[in-house]
Formats: structure tokens, sequence, C-alpha cells
């Protein structure tokens, strides 16, 4: 049940009715403060919330209502403890969300609004929806993750962003404050969401081919041309999943993951440098969450990992690989190679099984004496086929 700031107000007929004839409450100390004395057993919510899980299930069989915050299926319990649960063991009764309430309150219109649940999750989730002119609106852990926030603004230089803040949101302690991100102090108070008009540098683009200075790589990368093409042939979708054999920096991972956030990679390094690497930048970019890295040579444990959509073979390719690859149905596989024995390992697997082989020639204007001439990059085979 949805409860909001100022406790029973506000709740509808049917929510009142279910948490009277209630015999356990169950939530946060802060919401069943809010409630008034009855002869009900209140049960406070344990940390860590999964713990809690636990303890609802032992009450089977038990009238039990469980207080959350405002709308519980949006970055709320609700999801987590419904998929625990059987339909018909379970009503929900949102309340308006604190997404709503901050909407209402600044007068902007919630479909164009990012909205994210930033209380249980790092702030570089942030990243991909920082551009200039964006609006945002943000759950926060306390009140110590309100200069959190404008610090991480500032950093990537967003520190000019118009900062809106909303302490005990919708109940009678409220209160609201506006601030510039690279400037705002605390103290302030729990529970809070921040709204965000983002102001500053340009962010990250919403196609392919990011900078390649956006990742932290030792050269070993796909650079960005080439992946733009890379990642066009892999053709990300939202819930696919990919297997990044070879990863490097993980560059082709973490625009497979920035494509959409229902994507999910699996990263394959053999270099412990390297998977240092690809998990900062996965941190960095705030896809973490959806990688998993798996230190290992190119062959080494695919039928252990969960099933792929796509594949992306950047480096170890060799004839076994594609011989495994090969046992896999139903997925879509793109190789590059840059060597000439990587090359004609791919010509003799094209004259096999078909697919589109595609030679990518890419040059930069350079200085040359006073004029200026090509410097043509090495060239990128790249096999395409499905399986």
């Amino acid at each position: 049940m949805g409860l909001g700031e100022d406790g029973l107000k506000g709740l509808t007929p049917a929510s009142a009715e279910a948490l009277g004839a209630a015999d356990i409450v169950m939530g946060p100390a802060r919401h069943l403060g809010l409630l008034p004395q009855s002869d009900q057993d209140h049960i406070a919510w344990p940390v860590p919330f999964a713990d809690g899980l636990d303890r609802l299930a032992a009450l089977k069989g038990r009238h039990v209502v469980v207080l959350t915050s405002g709308d519980p299926f949006w970055f709320g319990a609700g999801r987590v403890i419904a998929e625990r649960f059987s339909p018909g063991e379970w009503r929900a009764f949102p309340g308006p969300s604190c997404f709503s309430l901050t909407a209402a309150a600044l007068g902007w219109g919630l479909e164009g609004l990012t909205c994210l649940g930033l209380h249980a999750a790092p702030l570089a989730r942030l990243r991909r929806h920082l551009n200039p002119g964006a609006r945002l609106i943000v759950t926060l852990r306390d009140g110590d993750s309100v200069p959190a926030l404008g610090a991480y603004l500032a950093k990537h230089g967003f520190g000019a962003s118009a900062l809106h803040v909303f302490e005990h949101l919708g109940g009678p302690q409220e209160r609201y404050s506006s601030h510039l991100a690279e400037a705002v102090r605390g103290p302030f108070a729990h529970p809070v969401c921040a709204a965000v008009e983002v102001a500053g540098a340009d962010g990250l683009c919403w196609a392919t081919g990011q900078e390649d200075d956006v990742f932290d790589h030792d050269g070993q990368i796909t650079k960005r041309l080439i992946r733009a093409a890379t990642l066009s042939s892999l053709a990300p979708r939202p819930g696919a999943h990919l297997w990044d054999i070879g990863g490097g920096s993980g560059s082709i991972s973490m625009e497979w993951l920035l494509a959409h956030p229902n994507t999910n990679a699996t990263c394959m390094e053999p270099k412990s440098d390297r998977v240092a690497r690809i998990k900062t930048n996965a941190e960095n970019l705030g896809v973490e969450n959806r990688l998993t890295l798996v230190q290992s040579k190119a062959q080494e444990g695919l039928r252990d990992l969960a099933r792929p959509n796509a594949v992306f073979v950047g480096g170890g390719l060799s004839e076994a690989l594609l011989e495994t690859l090969f046992t896999f149905e139903n997925l879509r596989l793109v190789a590059n190679a840059v060597t000439l024995e990587s090359e004609a390992i791919l010509a003799r697997w094209h004259a096999k099984k078909g697919g589109e082989l595609t030679r990518l020639d890419i040059a930069h204007a350079r200085a040359l004496g006073s004029m200026r001439g090509w410097d043509a990059a090495f060239p990128v085979v790249q096999w395409r086929v499905n399986l």
C-alpha cells in the first residue's frame, strides 16, 4: 500500500478499508510512526530489504498490509514483493508517486521527463541522460545524497544545472528549495527527491559511436566509426543479450548497453588489467548492473554462460571458436578482423556459411607538409551472419 508523508490522509476508501482490516502492518519505522494507535501488530521492515521478504512469507495466512512510499510499482518495493508471491496472494493500493508530486509542484509534464530511482543505485545511472535542456526527477538515498548529486553534476560539466530539492514531499513537513548544482550544500532531511534542469556541457550522444575518449583504454579499442558500423551490424534491441568476445576496453559492450536500458551483455577478456578497465568504464557510464565480466580466453566456458542473441568477436578469432559458435542457434554473429590471417578465416567461413562480408576502409585528413593528405587506418574486414 502506498502511504504518503501525511499518513492516512489521502488514502482511497479501498486502501483505508484494507488497512483497517489488517491483523499485521509491516513497513519502515517512519511509516509505522504515521499510523494511529490500534490493536494491530506493527513489524518494522528489516535491513537489508531482502530479509523482510522472508519475514513476510512466514506470515502467509494472516491479513498483512505492507506500507511503502507513494506508488510501490514505480522504483518502489511493489515489483519485488509481487515477484515473491502468487497473484492471488496480494493486492496493491498505490498512492501518488514522488515523481507525480514533484512534477505537479513544478508544473512539469511527466511525459517529457526522465524519472530515475537512485535511492539504491549509483549516481552514474544519470550519465546517459545528462544533456543540456533535459529535465530529470530522481529519488535519493538520504539527505547527504543531495550535495553528492550536485558534485557529480559539476564533475561532468553540468554544475550550472538547477537543482530543485523536495524533503518530506506530500506531508506537513514538506520543504522545497532550489539551488545551483555546483553550489548546493546541506543539510537535507530524508526522504528526499530532486528535480534537475540540466545545463552545461554536451553529454553522451544518443547514436552509437561515442567519442573514443568516453572510454578508458590502452589503445585496444574499436574506434568510433568502426564501432558505429559494428553496433549497426549487431542490431541491439530491448531485452537482447550480447556476448562480447575479446573485450579490450569493453567499448562494444558499453555501446550495446547504452542503446537501451533493457539490454544485457557478457564481456570476455583474458587480461586482468583490461578486465579492471572494462569494469571502470561500466561503472562510469552507469551500466555495470547489466554487464557480466568474465576473465577468460575466447573459447573458454561459453556453454556455461547465459545464451546470447548476438555475438561480437573482436579478439581471439580462430577456426575453433567459430566451430563452437556455430553449434548455437538463433543468434547474430559479427566478427571484425584486421590481420591477414584473421581475414583469411573470415573469407573461408563466409564462403561456407554465407552472410555479409564487408571491408571497412577509413582515412582521416592529416597535415602533409604545408598541405593535407589522407592518413589511412588499418582496414577492417567485418563478417555478419545469422546462425
